[in-house]
């Protein structure tokens, strides 16, 4: 995990301006980081990062925390609710966890700190955190579902 702030991600990492548009680039760099993804979580993110909607975060979770689970789990991640564990449910152990971090950081161009990952326990606690993360890091852009914690 990087240890900067939310605007300050250092060199190479920087966060784009909320309004600025989606270039050519943007999307071959993501597409770049998604390479493994399925197309929907490609294009969930895409979109996230095209309109700044909040309504596609679960699809881009799911589609991260599918592509680190073992085949035979990725079924239960795609009929579970968010109540879905990390550990027992999904067999996810820490290291899988940083590794669908630092992709959620690339994809989301975010930056997530290592005391931050601790009440991670479902796929729920995932998807609040990158809402509420989304919400402090870009307020004015991000269409946030009523009751969303901000």
């Amino acid at each position: 995990m990087r240890q900067a702030t939310d605007r300050d991600l250092g060199a190479g990492h920087s966060i784009p301006e909320p309004a600025r548009a989606f270039t050519p680039e943007d999307e071959a760099q993501l597409r770049d980081a998604l390479k493994r993804c399925s197309p929907s979580t490609c294009e969930a993110a895409r979109e996230f990062r095209r309109t700044g909607s909040a309504d596609h975060l679960p699809a881009i979770v799911n589609g991260l925390i599918e592509h680190y689970v073992e085949p035979d789990m990725r079924a239960k991640l795609s009929r579970a609710d968010d109540g879905l564990r990390l550990v027992e449910d999904l067999a996810i152990d820490s290291l899988t966890l940083l590794e669908i971090v630092y992709l959620a950081e690339d994809v989301l161009q975010i930056s997530i700190d290592n005391e931050e990952l601790r009440p991670f326990r479902t796929v729920g606690d995932i998807k609040q955190f990158l809402a509420a993360k989304m919400q402090r890091v870009y307020p004015q852009s991000l269409n946030l579902p009523s009751g969303t914690p901000g």
